[in-house]
């Protein structure tokens, strides 16, 4: 199994950026598909950015597309989310996730089978 655990998160300013990490470990990292989703009160969990294991694949949310920046720091078994340009309607608990198996960036988050216990992203105006 693999164990993921989130750091980063906090209050910004909109229009502000933060970069959220996630440590990986129990797997060889550089066989993990990773992403991120992101849940607020009372919705779904959504896909926000995923890469693949070799970290030559990514894939956004339209509604994060030019703003976030997924990322695989294979050296430190960590994955980071840069968020620049924040806005109203980003903040939310933001998740890590792996695919053990590998693979391709995958937006589907029944395809992933671990998680992280997430970090909270607060946007104020």
């Amino acid at each position: 199994q693999v164990q993921l655990v989130e750091s980063g998160g906090g209050l910004v300013q909109a229009g502000g950026s933060l970069r959220l990490s996630c440590a990986a470990s129990g797997r060889d990292f550089g066989n993990l598909a990773m992403g991120w989703f992101r849940q607020r009160p009372l919705t779904e969990r959504v896909f926000v950015a995923a890469v693949s294991d070799d970290g030559a694949k990514t894939d956004y949310a339209d509604s994060v597309k030019g703003r976030f920046t997924i990322a695989r720091g294979n050296v430190k078994n960590k994955v980071y989310l840069e968020m620049n340009n924040l806005r109203q309607q980003d903040p939310a608990v933001y998740y890590c996730a792996a695919i053990v198996t590998g693979g391709l960036a995958r937006s589907n988050a029944d395809t992933y089978g671990s998680w992280g216990p997430g970090t909270q992203v607060t946007v104020t105006s």
